[in-house]
């Protein structure tokens, strides 16, 4: 289906990444109220017409993410009673993903929960980027568009001043990503041997692979605590390190995660503004964030005209 006329709204999960994705594709962002009423309720009315046309609703669910979560819902709901032609949600971070299988009895698969919330709200096509886990995708009956930040990190890494380089996975998890994202710098490879005695806590067991004198960059899809990442860095430098990066597509930064940062021996951490980051909150200006606007304004210019989204990654 090919709809010409194109529109994308926003709620108040990242407004700054929206209006630099509608000045990517030259329209302007499109008009609706998200506020709340009295009781804290949240209340959202669309403000022009959208009967018959190609929207997409950009909400990023960082802080305070059931709120965003739930002005994401009801804005497609009322693009959907509006009659627009179809509707797109693209999510910058997808919220509830580590609970993506049961991993011990009695919890729930959150990240399915969150699909089966977007399909029954009248999406019919979700975009979103560096999923905690890929297998998110198969949780949903719409088509599903996996973006990778990964050319816009690899692009300033390779611009700075680094020797011997090796892509480091925090955990056993994202080897894969880090092998990927090791490929494309044509670096090495480490690991680390984490273990998670309980969630949000991490304590670093073994190294695997060579990083002494050598600049390695730890890798992840998101730093939340900052934990992993800073104990890492640690361990890394007693290792044997010369220098230590940080990446990671998206920035959750909660708790005491910005102190973490900032007291930790990294030098830079290099991410997105999937969600948006407190610089006041980063003293020592070591966190970069890189926007990722164009990609996903390429993204949604090429589904509204039907083109392939995986050759942007080729």
């Amino acid at each position: 289906m090919i709809v010409e006329q194109l529109k994308v709204f926003t709620g108040n999960g990242n407004r700054p990444l929206a209006r630099m994705i509608c000045e990517y594709l030259n329209i302007p962002l499109g008009d609706a109220d998200v506020g709340r009423f009295s009781d804290g309720e949240i209340m959202v009315q669309i403000n022009e017409n959208v009967r018959g046309t190609d929207v997409f609703v950009v909400q990023s669910m960082g802080r305070p993410v059931n709120e965003h979560l739930l002005e994401l819902l009801l804005m497609i709901d009322a693009l959907k009673r509006a009659s627009a032609g179809r509707i797109t949600a693209v999510l910058p971070y997808y919220c509830y993903a580590r609970q993506d299988r049961k991993r011990m009895p009695r919890v729930p698969i959150s990240a399915k929960l969150i699909a089966d919330l977007l399909s029954a709200s009248g999406a019919d096509r979700v975009v979103s980027v560096d999923l905690h886990a890929g297998q998110i995708q198969g949780f949903f009956n719409v088509p599903f568009d996996h973006l990778l930040s990964a050319p816009v990190l690899a692009g300033y890494i390779q611009g700075l001043d680094v020797k011997d380089l090796v892509i480091v996975s925090p955990d056993a998890g994202g080897v894969e990503r880090a092998r990927q994202f090791a490929r494309r710098l044509a670096s090495d490879l480490a690991i680390i041997d984490k273990r998670r005695p309980s969630p949000n806590v991490s304590e670093v067991r073994h190294i695997i692979g060579d990083v002494v004198h050598r600049d390695v960059v730890l890798l992840d899809d998101m730093i939340d605590t900052g934990g992993t990442i800073a104990n890492s860095a640690v361990a890394l430098q007693a290792a044997g390190a010369r220098r230590v990066f940080a990446c990671c597509a998206h920035p959750v930064l909660s708790g005491q995660a910005y102190e973490r940062l900032t007291e930790s021996p990294i030098e830079k951490i290099i991410t997105t503004d999937t969600i948006p980051v407190d610089k006041k909150r980063d003293p020592k200006n070591k966190i970069v964030v890189l926007s990722i606007a164009p990609l996903l304004g390429e993204a949604i210019k090429r589904i509204n005209k039907s083109l392939s989204v995986s050759e942007m990654f080729q």
